[in-house]
């Protein structure tokens, strides 16, 4: 099992497997029990691990990150119906934490969470994008750069040539609408009835 596929589902306790995905909802697979499920996009929200961010003092963090100095700490997890133990928990483990806006809940969340992946053995890694899509992209981005330098002047040549064509065309479109305000205008068709 993954980490990339692990997912949070609201309406359900606890942490699911993405099994399959479809247009109207999701099978899932409780890690705590084993039971497999169809969970319906119209009652249910998903959320993937590796999209979930918290709040610090600094920069936001991946939730990842949260569960390594978790892990890396070595202090017990605390009974998470404790709210102030489960603070005093996250003060000791992860002292960068907005305790302002990561809300007891939140971290009861965490720490509940955190003791189903130890319990099931999950390695903690985000998935990563391979090294050679990364590689391509950047001289691309210098091809692009390169002809766009070169042509700025032509650019600026071809514009001086184009404004005196465009002060030509001016006045036939002044004719135009000139010859279109003494035509009479058209009358619109009548609607038809519809054949009942």
């Amino acid at each position: 099992m993954e980490y990339s596929k692990l997912i949070a589902v609201t309406g359900l306790p606890g942490l699911y497997e993405l099994i399959s995905s479809k247009t109207d909802g999701a099978i899932v697979r409780s890690l705590e029990d084993g039971s497999s499920k169809f969970a319906s996009n119209r009652q249910h929200q998903f959320s993937h691990l590796e999209s979930i961010e918290v709040y610090t003092v600094r920069d936001n963090v991946n939730l990842v990150d949260i569960f390594k100095a978790i892990d890396a700490s070595g202090v017990a997890l605390p009974d998470e119906k404790d709210a102030k133990a489960v603070k005093a928990f996250f003060e000791k483990t992860y002292p960068d934490l907005d305790f302002e806006r990561v809300y007891a809940s939140d971290m009861k969340k965490m720490v509940k969470w955190f003791a189903i992946i130890k319990g099931k053995g999950i390695e903690l890694k985000l998935s990563e994008l391979p090294e050679e899509d990364v590689q391509e992209e950047s001289p691309a981005v210098a091809e692009e750069k390169k002809p766009v330098k070169k042509s700025a002047a032509k650019t600026e040549a071809v514009e001086e040539e184009a404004k005196p064509a465009k002060k030509a065309a001016k006045p036939k479109a002044e004719k135009k609408e000139e010859a279109t305000d003494d035509a009479p205008k058209k009358k619109a068709a009548p609607k038809k009835k519809k054949a009942e």
